[in-house]
Parts: structure tokens; C-alpha cells; sequence
């Protein structure tokens, strides 16, 4: 079971998405970036799905504090505006980016390529 945080400040799209996969995984929810940066500071999470676009901080910023305080937990971008976002948070080091509306199944298999990613890459550091 891995552990998910999701973070969208639509409370559909993230309790769709806490839906999706709280029968699978532990997830955790925030509706704004800065409560997602608190939950950060005390939980290792195995994906990190986020919105770009938030009030106050947004997608961006997360991207850029998880991969500063933890570079090899995946993070997936989704965004319901313009790809204008799509290359930056790619460049920066994000697992995944999906435009809205996205199917349930490329949001599913983004995750599980993620964990299975993280799970790989965990074994390989194991002695």
C-alpha cells in the first residue's frame, strides 16, 4: 500500500481522486499548497498528485519544494487551463503531467507507473 497526497483545491476532482484510490492506497488530502507544504514537512509520500493552478501557491511551487526536500518521491501535475505549465514542471523534475478532464484510467496507470518507479528505485539503493 502506498501512500498518496492529493492536493487540488476543487473539492470534486480531489475527492474523486481520494475515491479512485483510497481502496488501494493511503491518501491524504489538502485543498490549497500551503496545508500540502505542512503535511510535507512530517510524511514521506510514495506520489504527489497536484494541481497547477491554486489559490495562493500552486503546482509549481510544490514541484520545486519536493524535488529540493525530496527529489525521488514522484510528483503528477494536473492542470485544467493551458499546457502553458506542461515543460516547465516536466524540466523541474515531475513524474507526469494530465490536462483535465483526464480519464480515470491515465490518472490510474500515471500512479501506478509512479509507484512501481519509486519501488524500483528503492530497491536499487537498498545494500
Amino acid at each position: 500500500m502506498a501512500t498518496l497526497l492529493l492536493i487540488d483545491d476543487d473539492t470534486g476532482v480531489r475527492q474523486m481522486l481520494e475515491s479512485l484510490f483510497s481502496s488501494m492506497h493511503e491518501c491524504h488530502t489538502a485543498d490549497r499548497a500551503e496545508q500540502a507544504l505542512e503535511y510535507l514537512q512530517f510524511q514521506k509520500y510514495d506520489v504527489v498528485i497536484t494541481d497547477v493552478s491554486m489559490p495562493g501557491l500552486g503546482g509549481v511551487e510544490i514541484v520545486q519544494h519536493i524535488k529540493a526536500q525530496h527529489d525521488a518521491t514522484p510528483v503528477i501535475v494536473i492542470s485544467g487551463g493551458p499546457d502553458e505549465y506542461k515543460d516547465t514542471v516536466l524540466e523541474m523534475g515531475a513524474f507526469a503531467f494530465l490536462a483535465k478532464p483526464f480519464s480515470l484510467s491515465a490518472i490510474e496507470a500515471a500512479v501506478a507507473n509512479a509507484i512501481a518507479q519509486g519501488q524500483q528505485q528503492s530497491s536499487m539503493t537498498l545494500p
